[in-house]
């Protein structure tokens, strides 16, 4: 059965019978579920065609997928992917993912958002002084981002966590703890979270009269061969950290198998704070010594921001414009009572 032939069935237009299966609100409650029990009844599955046709729009949400020949695959974007894949399965909705030269974002963007396969864009890895930002303002089009843009005017739609604020307690606990040497392996410097974790690490010590010593601050991709590399340098300083601070659970099992190889016990020798993006396949309460971690689901972001986009194409629901997410500071045993020097 078609669009076509399930109207006449109903004896409404096509476009009604395609507003009320997309949740237009136009659309009164009797006859959605009049058409919805008629769906039920014959199996019928909407022609995306056929949809955009009747309702102008493609029922697809877009977004540019940074590659090149050495980058590498990420952990942390799939996890995030699987979430809103979830969302978006729920209400027949598609992903246009869009594969462009790191240096060539803002106009891969625009040219998803003119082609008419999308009906919104998000973004995400957001950098300080974003360019895509002022770009996607001027466009006819929702958008939603997926983190924040520091130095940027606050003006945008967007989700993100409070790094600041995660990686702020984080480093209070271990200082309530006794620690005064810290490092810090941390993503890319120029990233948006990382400039704000390193500000919430540097802003505990400054209660303390303490500073970072730069000397034991890494900017890497968040890989576990990163933080081998990085702590393994870091552990041959003069005066190695006793507490550390990792943006990532993957930067964690490289910077781990460092301190397991120098033969210092965590939690004991040396205290350790993960960020924590709930990944499916690496989870902190696995490893050998378990990683206290802040703790926030990259899963749950990707299910939020496909429930906004969609609502928002769909003028179903009205949501906040920012929405900023506290993380949850999990204590177990990778954190312990500073050394005595």
């Amino acid at each position: 059965m078609n669009l076509k032939q399930l109207s006449q069935m109903l004896g409404l237009s096509q476009t009604t019978v395609s507003r009320a299966l997309n949740g237009y609100p136009e659309v009164n409650r009797e006859t959605r579920e009049r058409v919805l029990k008629a769906v039920r009844e014959t199996g019928y599955r909407p022609n995306k065609a056929a949809q955009r046709l009747a309702t102008g729009k493609a029922g697809s949400i877009g977004l540019v997928m940074p590659t090149s020949p050495g980058n590498s695959s990420d952990v942390h974007f799939s996890e995030f992917l699987t979430g809103l894949g979830e969302e978006a399965l729920r209400h027949d909705f598609h992903f246009v993912l869009t594969p462009a030269d790191p240096n060539d974002e803002v106009g891969a963007l625009k040219r998803l958002a003119a082609s008419g396969n999308v009906d919104a864009l998000f973004v995400n890895y957001m950098r300080g002084h974003d360019p895509r930002l002022e770009m996607l303002k001027t466009l006819s089009m929702p958008f939603l981002v997926h983190g924040r843009s520091i130095g940027s005017e606050p003006d945008y739609p967007y989700l993100d966590i409070d790094n600041e604020a995660a990686f702020y307690d984080a480093t209070k606990l271990l200082l309530q703890l006794g620690h005064r040497r810290f490092a810090l392996l941390n993503g890319p410097i120029y990233l948006d979270f990382a400039i704000r974790r390193k500000n919430g690490v540097e802003a505990a010590l400054a209660v303390w009269g303490l500073a970072l010593d730069e000397a034991r601050v890494s900017h890497t991709a968040m890989t576990d061969e990163q933080g081998l590399f990085e702590m393994e340098r870091i552990l041959q300083l003069e005066q190695r950290p006793t507490a550390v601070l990792c943006s990532s659970t993957v930067l964690a099992l490289g910077a781990v198998r460092a301190i397991n190889q120098a033969k210092l016990k965590l939690g004991e020798d040396i205290s350790l704070i993960a960020h924590d993006d709930v990944l499916t396949l690496l989870k902190p309460e696995s490893f050998t010594v378990p990683l206290t971690t802040t703790r926030s689901s990259l899963r749950a972001a990707g299910i939020r921001i496909a429930e906004r986009l969609i609502g928002e194409i769909k003028h179903s629901e009205t949501f906040p414009a920012q929405e900023l997410w506290k993380t949850e500071l999990i204590v177990r045993a990778s954190t312990g009572v500073a050394p005595a020097d």
